[in-house]
Parts: structure tokens; C-alpha cells; sequence
């Protein structure tokens, strides 16, 4: 039996009668579901990166990682932070998507054919843009994911360390980690983009499709940047060491030059398995979500419906 589409409609972008709120929230959606699914995983990938680990924690692996964390600290521990990820994901992906779908627009991305440079361009302004927003959070984020963290919720976290280091200590890490979101949703969003269309030329809205190009985008993005996130995760939660140099330490050169004094070549590998454990479907769920808003948005818009006979 063939499948035969009476009524197609375009759902790539969303209908020009669509309200900005409603084209936003399907990426606010898709954030959310994207950093709170995964976030044990992401907790035990930042325990891994730690230059200077307590005793207490240091891991073999991601899964000795998470039985050593549930059995000796509560499997609760591995979800610390979490309301600070689901605050700041919300808006900062909504402007995220939001800027991606205007500036691939802007630079001819939706276009027939394959545009990877369009869609690089584009990711790059969406992570400046998201990321403004969202680096204090991630900061408070990681501060609360450390072994033996003191911080009680969000707020006490963002108080003390305020007082204690100053605004600046959101915003440490901000040019590092632009040094490797630039990169990774570069590669990402063109890896997405031709990995879309080669499975499925039609355009069409297929979950499948996006499911899949998404987690093999969201893994090759994770592993070509694994140098880059240790030294972001090591200026953001410098505040927390007690080893005056990693305290000290200020900016991406010096956290490259004190990660390879310590650790050599391997130490910019740390954390590499649990970044893409959790960036792989992570990144699946995030497209999943985001593409099922924009059909949907689409749909609802539409006068005509597709209708599928067998």
C-alpha cells in the first residue's frame, strides 16, 4: 500500500500569522526537555572535569560515577542545580531558536539545497545571543554540581558567590564558553541541517528524522568541543577549590596552560563519555521537541490540513 499526500503545507518555517510568543515557545519547550532530562548525567560529566577532586570523588567512569554518587551521597544529589537549568533554559532558548530561524532566513538557509555555511552562520548568532543569558545560570548550575557543594537552592548559591567573588564571577567563563558554543552549534546545525534533508528530501515532518540527525549532530558537536567545556567547567567553578592557582585562574589561555601543567593531553579528554552520553539524546529530545512546536504551530495555523490515504 503506497501513501499518497493530498494536501502538503511548508512547516520548515512557521506561518507568517504566527505571534512571536508562539514561535518562541516551542523553543523555550525544547530547552527545558533538553538540559532537564539528561541533567544526571551532565552532573557526573561536570564531577569528571574537576581539576581538583576531593577524595571522595573521583570516578573510573560514568557509571562507577553514579553509583558512587547515589550510593554515598543520594541519587538526589545528582539533580542539585536543576532549577537553575530549567529557570534559565526556558528564555534562553527561546531567544536561541528565535534568533536561528531569522538569521538562517537572513542568510539564504532556506533555500533548496544544502546551505551547511547558512546554518553554521546561524547557530553561531543564536549561541551568542542564548548564551548572554544563560551563563550565570550554568554558573550556579556547576557550583551546586561539585562534591560536598554548601549552597541550599538557586538563590542562596547566586548570593554567596556574588558576594564572595563579585558579578564578574557569572561572566568569567563567558568569552570560553562563546570559544566553544560558537564551534559546537556550528557544527551542530550544519551536521543537523544535512543530515535532515539527506534523510528525508521531502521536507516533510518526520520525528524520526529529527530524532536522529539531532543526537548524531549533538554527539559530533560534544566530542570535537570536550577540550573547550574542561576549561570552561574549571573557570566556573574556580571559586570552589582551595588550590590558590586554579582560583586564580583567568581566562581560556591560562585554563588551557594549568589543565595540560596538571593532567597533560588527557586531562582536555576528561568527561568526554558523559558529555556525549548526555549531548546525544539531549540534543535528539531538544530537535525532537522544536520541530514537533514548529509543526504543530504550523498545522494549527493552516486552513487545509495534510490528509493521508492509504
Amino acid at each position: 500500500m503506497t501513501t499518497q499526500t493530498i494536501e502538503e503545507f511548508e512547516y520548515e518555517a512557521l506561518p507568517d500569522n504566527a505571534s512571536l510568543s508562539a514561535s518562541l515557545l516551542a523553543g523555550a519547550f525544547a530547552g527545558i526537555a533538553e538540559h532537564a532530562i539528561m541533567y544526571p548525567v551532565d552532573s557526573i560529566k561536570t564531577r569528571m572535569q574537576i581539576l581538583q577532586p576531593t577524595p571522595q570523588a573521583v570516578y573510573t567512569g560514568v557509571l562507577n560515577a553514579f553509583s558512587k554518587i547515589s550510593t554515598t551521597e543520594g541519587a538526589k544529589t545528582l539533580w542539585r542545580g536543576v532549577n537553575s537549568v530549567i529557570l534559565g533554559a526556558g528564555p534562553a532558548h527561546a531567544l536561541y531558536f528565535g534568533t536561528y530561524e531569522y538569521a538562517k532566513h537572513a542568510f539564504g538557509g532556506n533555500e533548496s539545497g544544502h546551505h551547511p555555511i547558512a546554518a553554521a552562520a546561524a547557530g553561531a548568532c543564536a549561541t551568542i545571543a542564548s548564551d548572554a543569558l544563560m551563563n550565570p545560570f550554568d554558573v550556579i548550575k556547576q557550583r551546586m554540581q561539585v562534591h560536598g557543594s554548601v549552597y541550599t537552592n538557586v538563590m542562596d548559591c547566586f548570593l554567596k558567590v556574588n558576594k564572595a567573588e563579585g558579578f564578574r564571577a557569572f561572566y568569567i567563563s563567558y568569552p570560553t564558553t562563546l570559544t566553544m558554543t560558537i564551534p559546537f552549534q556550528s557544527i551542530q546545525f550544519a551536521t543537523y541541517e544535512y543530515l535532515r534533508k539527506v534523510l528525508n528530501p521531502s521536507g516533510a515532518y518526520d520525528p524520526m528524522t529529527h530524532i536522529t540527525a539531532g543526537g548524531i549532530a549533538g554527539a559530533v558537536a560534544a566530542a570535537a568541543t570536550t577540550p573547550l567545556d574542561v576549561a570552561k567547567t574549571l573557570l566556573q567553578t574556580r571559586g570552589e577549590a582551595t588550590d590558590v592557582r586554579i582560583r586564580n585562574c583567568n581566562g581560556l589561555v591560562d585554563a588551557f596552560k594549568l589543565i595540560y601543567q596538571r593532567q597533560g593531553l588527557a586531562g582536555f579528554g576528561k568527561g568526554l563519555g558523559p558529555r556525549v552520553l548526555s549531548h546525544m539524546p539531549s540534543t535528539a529530545i531538544c530537535w525532537g521537541v522544536y520541530e514537533y512546536g514548529k509543526w504543530f504551530l504550523s498545522r494549527d495555523s493552516s486552513d487545509q490540513q495534510p490528509i493521508n490515504l492509504p
